[in-house]
């Protein structure tokens, strides 16, 4: 066994298949009878990269893949990586209800893949938005149909021969929240002593739409941030055409959404359906809704609020 500079410790827990581990590497001993390999690692993602080199040992049915968004209690996840459905490149869902692989997207044919070969692959979770590369070639890059219920990772993998994961690393980043909302005050102050403090508490990065202006198209720019988004606020006191146009634009997405309006105002009839924190505009009103903000998005990072 290497050094623990070279192949450091990893913790894997296997649960489905044959599975064998030494540090950053795993392999699935293959299976005759159809069955599925999952491993899983004690790490989280929300957002950020995974990459490992991954060699098949059979390519018409080898599969090996990144899982994401694993949820222990359903069993419900993607994968996406190498091989499945006929494919070289496969983004599928398991839904654990139906007990079945639904193919998302699919490039290329397995025939294209050579057996016993290393294969550098990178997987890319931005919000909704996932992308595979392979040796460094962009080959998949989709939208999700639904956020994934977990955020732990690991490997999937399937086929009668061995299939082969090293390097396994991962480089997340904290999830993102986009604020919109009218740039003036009293909003500019809710959104500096209330709205980023408790999203930074919860585990999120954030920004406002007057953080993200560059060179170039400014609306670009902001369906890029919604783009990117885990989860996307709004304040909706004032009827300002760019919040709605924005809150519209995520809703589209079906990015989770939290709505912001003042205590004692009417909202408009398309959005009266939808969860709102209100809030009054008082000294005292202040704790209470960072109480109410900081609950709403503890559900969101578990999953619970889609």
């Amino acid at each position: 066994m290497a050094d623990g500079k070279e192949n450091p410790r990893r913790s894997w827990a296997a649960i489905d298949g044959k599975w064998t581990f030494n540090g950053q590497s795993a392999r699935y001993g293959g299976s005759e009878d159809g069955t599925d390999g999952i491993a899983l690692t004690p790490d989280s993602l929300r957002s950020g990269r995974v990459s490992a080199r991954v060699r098949l040992s059979d390519t018409s049915r080898g599969v090996g893949r990144i899982l994401l968004g694993y949820d222990a209690e359903s069993g419900r996840h993607y994968s996406v990586g190498l091989g499945g459905h006929g494919s070289a490149y496969t983004l599928d869902a398991f839904e654990s209800g139906q007990r079945k692989h639904e193919s998302i997207a699919r490039k290329g044919a397995s025939s294209q893949l050579e057996r016993d070969t290393w294969y550098q692959v990178e997987v890319d979770l931005r919000g909704r938005n996932v992308s595979l590369t392979v040796d460094r070639v962009l080959v998949i890059n989709q939208k999700l149909p639904y956020p994934p219920s977990g955020a732990q990772i690991g490997l999937f993998a399937s086929g009668s021969g061995d299939v082969t994961f090293d390097g396994f690393a991962v480089d997340g980043s904290l999830p993102k929240a986009f604020v919109v909302m009218k740039f003036e005050e009293p909003y500019d102050n809710l959104y500096r002593e209330v709205i980023r403090p408790v999203c930074k508490k919860s585990g999120f990065d954030v920004e406002r739409a007057d953080d993200v202006f560059r060179p170039g198209i400014i609306l670009q720019d902001i369906v890029n941030s919604l783009l990117d988004s885990d989860l996307v606020i709004a304040e909706v006191t004032p009827p300002n055409p760019n919040v709605f146009y924005e809150l519209g634009y995520a809703h589209a997405l079906d990015k989770p959404t939290v709505l912001l309006a003042r205590r004692g105002g009417e909202l408009p009839f398309d959005i009266s359906g939808y969860r709102v924190i209100f809030y009054d505009d008082t000294i005292g009103g202040k704790p209470q809704v960072e109480k109410t903000l900081n609950k709403h998005l503890e559900n969101i990072m578990r999953g619970k609020i889609a």
